[in-house]
Order: C-alpha cells, then sequence, then structure tokens
C-alpha cells in the first residue's frame, strides 16, 4: 500500500526555474492584500512573504504590484513598483524571502481602470509599454527570480486580448491574433530589459471579473492561436488561471486550462483555482463559508503524475495558513487551518 509521503511524491518534486531549482511544485499565487500604506510595501509585508518561505512554499509570486503610470492602479494601498520608497520596500521583501531559503517573483500589473483600450492613445501605449520594462528591469536588479506579467481578469494587458473590451482598429485591435499585439511588445519589452535567461511567466484567463463564462478561445485551435505569438515574444511559463482546477476546458477532453496550454505550447504552466478548498464557489469564500485546506488533493496530484502541468499555485489555503505545505508534505492534514472570511483582514 501507497504511504501517505509516497502519494504527494509528485508535488515535492524539484523544479528548474531559470536559473534556480525550486524544491517543490508549490507556488504561492498572487493575492492583492491592500496593507502597503500608500503603495510602499513594510516590514510586516516581508514577514508576510518571508513565513511561506520558511515554510516550505517552493515558489512565491506576489499580490499585484503596479508600474508607473497614472491609470496603474485606483487603489492607494496596493503596492507600487517604482519609487524609492516602494522600491526599497520591495528589497526587503526579496532579503526576507531568500534568507529563508525561498524564491520569489513580483507580479507586475496595470489595472487598466479606464476599462476600454480605445481610450489609449499609440504614444500612451509606448510608455505604458516602458514602464513594464523599467519594472523588469528593476526585479531583476533587486534580486527577484523572475516576473510575473499580470494578462488576466480584465486588467489591462486582458483588455486588450478580449474583443469586448478591445475596439480598436490600429495595429493593436482586429482578430485574436492581433489584439495579443500590445501583450507581445509588453513581453519583448521586457525580455530586452532582463535578458534570455530570466524567468518570465505570464498569467492569462478565459473568464473575467465581470463574466466567469466568457472564453478568449472557444476551441483548442482559436487558443494555439492566441498562445503562439506570446511563446514567440519569450513567455517561459504560463499561469493559467481558473475558477476550479478540476473543471475540463473544452468539451471531449478532460485537459484544464493549464493542461491544454502545457500541450499547445510545449511550455511548463502553472494550475490554479480552488486548490486546498472543498466545493468553494471562486468569489464566496471571502464573504461567507468555510473551506477545508485538504480538499481536492488526491485529483490535483493525479494529473501532476500525469504532467498535465507542471507546478500548482495555492492561494486561500496559504493565505490562511502558512504552513500548508509543509503539512501537506508531513501528512499532518488535521493541523491545516480551513479558510474563512476573516483571514483577509490581516497579514498572517
Amino acid at each position: 500500500m501507497m504511504s501517505y509521503t509516497e502519494s504527494v511524491q509528485a508535488l515535492f518534486k524539484p523544479f528548474i526555474f531559470g536559473k534556480k531549482t525550486i524544491p517543490n511544485r508549490i507556488v504561492m499565487a498572487p493575492m492583492t492584500r491592500q496593507f502597503s500604506l500608500d503603495g510602499v510595501p513594510g516590514s510586516d509585508v516581508a514577514a508576510y512573504y518571508r513565513r511561506r518561505a520558511e515554510n516550505g512554499v517552493g515558489l512565491i509570486v506576489t499580490e499585484g504590484t503596479v508600474i508607473n503610470h497614472p491609470d496603474s492602479s485606483n487603489q492607494v494601498n496596493v503596492p507600487h513598483f517604482y519609487g524609492e520608497a516602494a522600491i526599497n520596500g520591495w528589497a526587503n521583501v526579496v532579503t526576507a524571502v531568500h534568507e529563508a531559503g525561498g524564491s520569489i517573483i513580483p507580479q507586475i500589473w496595470h489595472m487598466g481602470a479606464r476599462g476600454n483600450v480605445g481610450d489609449y492613445s499609440q504614444a500612451e501605449i509606448a510608455e505604458i509599454v516602458e514602464a513594464f520594462a523599467q519594472a523588469a528591469s528593476d526585479a531583476k536588479r533587486l534580486g527577484f527570480d523572475g516576473i510575473e506579467l499580470h494578462g488576466a481578469h480584465g486588467y489591462l494587458i486582458d483588455q486588450f486580448f478580449w474583443e469586448k473590451t478591445n475596439p480598436r482598429t490600429d495595429r493593436y485591435g482586429g482578430d485574436m491574433v492581433a489584439r495579443t499585439s500590445f501583450a507581445v511588445e509588453v513581453i519583448e519589452a521586457c525580455r530586452r530589459a532582463v535578458g534570455p535567461e530570466f524567468p518570465i511567466v505570464l498569467r492569462y484567463s478565459q473568464w473575467k471579473g465581470t463574466d466567469y463564462t466568457a472564453k478568449l478561445a472557444e476551441t483548442p485551435a482559436l487558443l494555439e492561436q492566441f498562445l503562439a505569438p506570446l511563446v514567440h515574444a519569450g513567455v517561459d511559463i504560463f499561469h493559467c488561471s481558473t475558477r476550479r482546477f478540476w473543471q475540463p476546458e473544452f468539451e471531449g477532453s478532460d485537459l484544464n486550462l493549464a493542461g491544454w496550454t502545457k500541450k499547445l505550447t510545449g511550455k511548463p504552466t502553472i494550475t490554479v483555482g480552488s486548490v486546498g478548498l472543498e466545493g468553494a464557489d471562486f468569489m464566496s469564500l471571502f464573504t461567507e463559508g468555510k473551506g477545508a485546506s485538504n480538499a481536492n488533493i488526491d485529483g490535483l496530484i493525479e494529473r501532476l503524475e500525469r504532467e498535465e502541468f507542471d507546478l500548482v499555485a495555492v492561494g486561500r489555503a496559504l493565505l490562511v495558513d502558512p504552513a500548508w505545505a509543509d503539512k501537506i508534505r508531513d501528512g499532518r492534514t488535521e493541523a491545516l487551518i480551513p479558510f474563512t472570511s476573516e483571514a483577509v483582514k490581516t497579514l498572517h
């Protein structure tokens, strides 16, 4: 009979990430916390990330950090990735995580608060692309282990992807491939800024904050058309955001979005979506109910063993329980802390 340690082995195999080898396949998912006063991450933010590194998380993706553009954020305590004070704050975060033996990448973000990409002139788009590249350059200078570009959930990069928010008739609009042009320019500029060996992760989603059933690509063939320019531009890993990791992306196959993305591109992928939560609606747990942190692990590991995807991002289960990874590894499932809405009120 297989022991518990053997049954979770796939989750605790090393993975080569750029020039580093991370010890397992567990990724801390990016989660907006809004505890960085006036955009500056303090010692409490550094300690928050350090605790996850100390407790066995393989790779930390920070909460979304906004680039240097007036329209990049409409939330005052979302951390900046520009300005001396914020940059120094992130330097302290990197030091704290690395001292604990962890690896960390920032999620670089533009919220696209205007909501319609037709309102941006080509000159302003060029400025935004440069701001992304500057953030990428700063991330490398600070000692981060890579970057993640936030191209999901209806924010700016995704607004260019989605035909409902991209009415442009210039090179940034049109068919599905044309609508990747802005992201391609961002990725290429970041690649120039960081060089060939610094990992660039792109997070993308089919669903939008205003429409959970939305699909950028209705078929695998269309998804392949969408992904190809992004691969060519320089994406190393795709972080495939879904509401529930176990749900198939297309009819006729059990593959989820991360599975299809890996199959179509050959690139490593990160799966995400209610990992460690039991029967939970994606958003409802922030306001109601509980999530049992050991749910769905068996099915997750089976998919990982089949190499459907390569890494597993864990959000709310890690938000409430910094030691989630070590507890899963050691079989201490009875000690897992269930998620409740109270968890989001503090940096635990």
